[in-house]
């Protein structure tokens, strides 16, 4: 299993340590677990050596497994995220309990999990979060593995060094920086209060590790973004804090979902453009589309109330009630203002979760 090591270049003495690990050969370090822990001394120069050699390259990398899913073409979600689809996954205790980014297992008919060596094992979907995106997973009978413990999201700070791991057939071990702490709203009905958005991008980012320098998880990856510095055009990433994961735990593990009400749901992908806020596409036989709601639809009021963005409307939104509450839309078509009143509904209930059943 060929591992790449790559580096963050923040100074003169980092491009004289990646020059160093660029002449030696990444399959040779990663068999002696060598090249991460060079990567880690590059990552955290001003640490004393003792800090670096305490934590286990050999641990960390095996702790990050590859994941691969196969989806029913004709689910719901295979008309945007395809039928196979490959990640990774993060071990996180003794059982065999992996953690993922839930878009690549959701509805998913199969899934398997591999190991460093290669070794495939069976796993199954433990629970699937739409508030959070985290997917949890239990590998079959002989799995065995390191685990990562959870680190503090609130020790991280900007400008922070951190280190991205991903498994499977695009394992890497890259340096990465911390240039941002801040809110997320995606399209797709998604709001992070905070999400952790790093430089430079990686290519396998799905599911993947974010490490801090004690060799703990502080976040789990979701997307390639255009703008990972606010302001600035720069590419990277964005991670799933793991304080997001550690209220629910309990509940996912002992009922598959959250214990608390789900939130409206109403089946749409938004976009923002110019302070707009247009309907790019409605789920088919979701509550929008029921409802009458199209593709180029202008929201421009919800529940009786403005807002000054894709997050503000997710808020207003969700403060109407649980899922099932009756949605009073504004629509702008063309010069005509329309009310449409949208049924909301439960986003899980749209899933086929256990897709064999």
């Amino acid at each position: 299993m060929r591992v790449v090591v790559t580096a963050t270049i923040t100074g003169t003495n980092l491009i004289e340590a990646w020059a160093i690990a660029a002449r030696t050969t990444a399959a040779t370090l990663a068999a002696r677990g060598a090249g991460l822990f060079l990567l880690l001394l590059i990552l955290f120069p001003s640490a004393p050596l003792r800090a670096a050699e305490g934590l286990n390259a050999d641990r960390l990398m095996r702790a990050v497994v590859g994941v691969s899913a196969v989806v029913p073409p004709d689910s719901q979600s295979s008309q945007t995220l395809g039928s196979t689809r490959e990640g990774s996954g993060i071990v996180i205790d003794g059982s065999g309990l992996i953690l993922t980014i839930g878009y690549t297992v959701m509805e998913a008919s199969e899934i398997q999990v591999t190991t460093l060596e290669g070794k495939g094992y069976p796993a199954t979907l433990v629970a699937y979060d739409p508030v959070s995106g985290f997917g949890l997973l239990r590998a079959g009978m002989g799995f065995e593995s390191p685990w990562l413990r959870l680190g503090s999201v609130a020790a991280v700070e900007e400008g922070d060094a951190l280190l991205a791991l991903s498994g499977g057939r695009n394992r890497s071990a890259t340096a990465v920086k911390l240039v941002g702490k801040r809110e997320f709203a995606g399209y797709w009905e998604y709001l992070l209060d905070e999400a952790l958005f790093t430089f430079p991008p990686i290519r396998a980012f799905n599911g993947a590790a974010l490490v801090d320098r004690n060799g703990a998880l502080v976040g789990v990856g979701s997307l390639l973004v255009a703008q990972a510095m606010e302001g600035r055009g720069l590419p990277g990433n964005m991670f799933v804090p793991i304080s997001a994961l550690e209220p629910i735990l309990a509940d996912l593990l002992a009922y598959g979902k959250r214990q608390e009400p789900a939130r409206p749901w109403l089946g749409v992908t938004l976009r923002e453009e110019q302070g707009r806020l247009l309907v790019e596409k409605v789920s088919p036989r979701g509550p929008a589309e029921s409802a009458g709601v199209r593709p180029g639809d202008q929201i421009v009021g919800v529940g009786g109330q403005r807002f000054s963005g894709l997050a503000d409307f997710y808020r207003k939104l969700w403060g109407l009630g649980p899922a099932g509450v009756v949605v009073p839309l504004e629509v702008l078509r063309g010069a005509r203002l329309e009310p449409v009143t949208v049924p909301s509904a439960d986003r899980v209930r749209f899933l086929r979760l256990n897709p064999t059943l």
